[in-house]
């Protein structure tokens, strides 16, 4: 029976990764590397709250989300990009090494299952490797703190994402390269690539920002804002797919070189285009509790009367920091509320320090239904009461912030032993013991 076959798959790869020492080395480092990252966190968020009787900070800016849940869960991204393609490389570079990959090609199952088998058992270890940290997140409602549950479930499916990608991008390495050296170095290479291109497109915006936006660290980074966005989602798990896809064509040995590279191409080509579609989708929504994505509700009601297309023409380098306060606070909110939104950058030069007098730099015009605007400012309400007069739609009454803050002056009683003592020697010993009877 197929489905008996794949339970046989899966638990051979189940096995195969509890042999794993990589596997097990990253179960004995997460757990401190979590750990670190929540005490500190804690010790900072009791500190800004005003423990011993210190000066607290503005209750409003007091999220656990920043102060709490991304400097922890921040573990795991170190763990996913230099310890977890280790173990992925290992799945398939130590099968095709033995000769066995050749053996199990010659089984009923598909080389699309056997990959779907290691992939889900990929899936299956990292949420072993997730238990410090949801370990922390019961600690921190031990201490009294809280805990929005949309913002932490998408900070969970950004790293889960986060996990996807970077499984798809090792199998991939590992099917191509011939040993696990040279795939552990590909993937390297490639995640060192993607640094220097958000660093290229912070000097130089336009079609390679646009494309720096999906690399691995700037996609999550999004989910640490308390955003989702559908284009987001569907580009890291488009790149994940692509990557156990590219696996599958290339370790079909029986194929010639030439038929495998023609398909490896042809599956490129796909995933082009469909990162291509999808990078294109608008929707989008603001899960954080402090709406920090979003513009105040009685804004958003106004915005929502404004259904001509809005041209904005920017004369701000990419590297003026006022582009960053402008497209964070102003035009990616707009861009999720109103119909159509078109953005031109038109600064002549990527720094503005020869822009000529004539050339308006600095200047940010708004065009809506044949009327034209102009302003220097980036401030939310200044920017909004100009397109509310473009617009000829009356503002809005505003109100202060519906956020309370949530301050929370605690000390991380427990956690040094639970992550420093516990986790490294309840590890130690189950690896241990496990690698014993295997061998």
């Amino acid at each position: 029976m197929p489905s008996r076959r794949f339970r046989w798959l899966a638990a051979k790869e189940f096995r195969e990764l509890m042999a794993s020492r990589a596997f097990w080395l990253l179960l004995l480092m997460i757990g401190p590397l979590v750990g670190h990252g929540f005490i500190t966190a804690v010790d900072s968020y009791a500190e800004a709250s005003g423990i011993a009787g210190g000066p607290a900070a503005l209750a409003q800016g007091l999220s656990p989300l920043d102060g709490i849940l991304v400097p922890t869960f921040g573990a795991y991204d170190l763990a996913v990009t230099l310890l977890f393609p280790f173990v992925a490389i290992r799945l398939v570079a130590a099968e095709k090494a033995s000769g066995a990959w050749k053996l199990l090609l010659q089984s009923p199952a598909s080389c699309g299952a056997m990959l779907l088998a290691k992939g889900l058992t990929l899936l299956t270890g990292w949420s072993i490797a997730w238990i410090p940290g949801l370990a922390a997140l019961v600690l921190w409602k031990l201490y009294g703190g809280t805990l929005y549950a949309p913002e932490v479930l998408n900070l969970l499916l950004g790293h889960l994402l986060r996990v996807v990608l970077a499984a798809g991008i090792a199998v991939a390495a590992a099917a191509i390269a011939n040993g696990a050296a040279s795939a552990a170095i590909a993937t390297l290479g490639f995640t060192v690539g993607t640094w220097a291109l958000e660093f290229i497109a912070a000097g130089r915006g336009g079609a390679l920002q646009k494309l720096a936006s999906y690399t691995p660290t700037s996609a999550l980074r999004v989910f640490e804002q308390g955003q989702l966005r559908l284009s987001t989602v569907l580009v890291t798990i488009a790149i994940g797919i692509a990557g156990f896809a590219l696996a599958a064509v290339w370790l079909h040995q029986g194929r010639p070189v030439r038929a495998r590279l023609a398909a490896g191409f042809a599956t490129l080509l796909v995933f082009s285009l469909t990162v291509a579609a999808a990078s294109r989708l608008r929707p989008a929504w603001d899960l954080s509790e402090n709406r920090r994505n979003s513009f105040s509700a009685a804004d958003e009601s106004a915005l929502a009367r404004i259904r001509q297309p809005l041209r904005v023409t920017v004369f701000l380098s990419p590297e003026d920091p006022r582009l960053l306060d402008l497209d964070r606070n102003i035009l990616a909110k707009l861009a999720r509320i109103l119909p159509e939104v078109e953005i031109v950058h038109a600064a002549h030069s990527r720094a503005g320090l020869f822009e000529a007098p004539g050339d308006h730099y600095g200047e940010v015009w708004y065009e809506l239904a044949g009327r034209k605007s102009m302003t220097r400012s980036t401030t939310e309400q200044i920017v909004l009461d100009n397109l509310y007069q473009l617009a000829q739609v009356p503002p809005p009454v505003r109100n202060e912030s519906e956020f309370p803050g949530h301050p929370l002056p605690a000390t991380p009683r427990g956690a040094a032993w639970l992550y420093y003592a516990f986790f490294p020697l309840a590890t130690g010993l189950a690896g241990w013991v496990h690698l014993r009877n295997w061998s």
